[in-house]
């Protein structure tokens, strides 16, 4: 859970969210460390002139402070704590960037609908992997990599047309934005399901889609 946020003295305050305590440091190591994925700081977020404002200098981001910081920041990313360690060390406020399609793939759907789908899951008796809810009122459900090349037909055979739902996979190419990274003012990615030694092994999406698929479809 969100918990605080820490502030660097300067004229251009970065401010460093945590949870349970942690810094993104010791989180992004803990993440690299504990479940072996592999993680990339990001942008960050200035308080100037008591504004947010993304190091990517774009005035208008929509994503300020949790976007990757160039363009080869796939191959920066590292599966190694002590690398971790050193490149959050250089950037203590830089977002935490986890990309997809190696260790996991990420299925998003609206906030309402994942939540929806989390109690539904409950009552089947199924177990997810971990969950994020991001400020822009998406949920993130951790699952196997290759959900993306499952989708399409999955959803066919459960009757729905992958246009006529708003339910997306991030694989290769694509990342999630970890907790307790901040967006700007819109707020922190918080776990819905954090991750635990029961959700270590993470479900196929063919377990999770219809749950997902039923719940985007009573959302619409």
């Amino acid at each position: 859970m969100f918990i605080v946020e820490e502030t660097i003295a300067g004229a251009d305050a970065v401010q460093i969210p945590t949870q349970r305590g942690e810094s993104l440091l010791e989180t992004a190591v803990r993440y690299a460390e504990e479940r072996h994925w592999d993680v990339v700081p990001g942008t960050w977020t200035e308080v100037v002139d008591g504004m947010h404002a993304c190091s990517c200098g774009d005035a208008a981001c929509s994503a300020p402070g949790a976007h990757p910081a160039g363009p080869d920041w796939a191959d920066r990313a590292t599966g190694s704590a002590g690398a971790a360690r050193r490149m959050w060390q250089q950037r203590p406020g830089a977002s935490i960037l986890l990309p997809t399609g190696r260790a996991f793939d990420a299925i998003s759907v609206p906030e309402t609908a994942g939540l929806l789908a989390l109690a539904r899951m409950e009552r089947m008796s199924l177990t997810p992997g971990p969950v994020t809810r991001t400020p822009h009122r998406r949920t993130e459900f951790f699952v196997l990599p290759g959900a993306a090349a499952k989708l399409p037909d999955l959803l066919r055979a459960l009757g729905w047309m992958a246009s006529s739902l708003d339910l997306a996979v991030l694989g290769e190419g694509a990342y999630v934005t970890a907790p307790p990274t901040r967006v700007g003012r819109h707020g922190a990615v918080q776990w819905v399901r954090r991750p635990t030694q029961e959700n270590r092994w993470l479900p196929d999406a063919e377990e999770l889609v219809p749950a997902l698929a039923y719940a985007c479809g009573q959302n619409r």
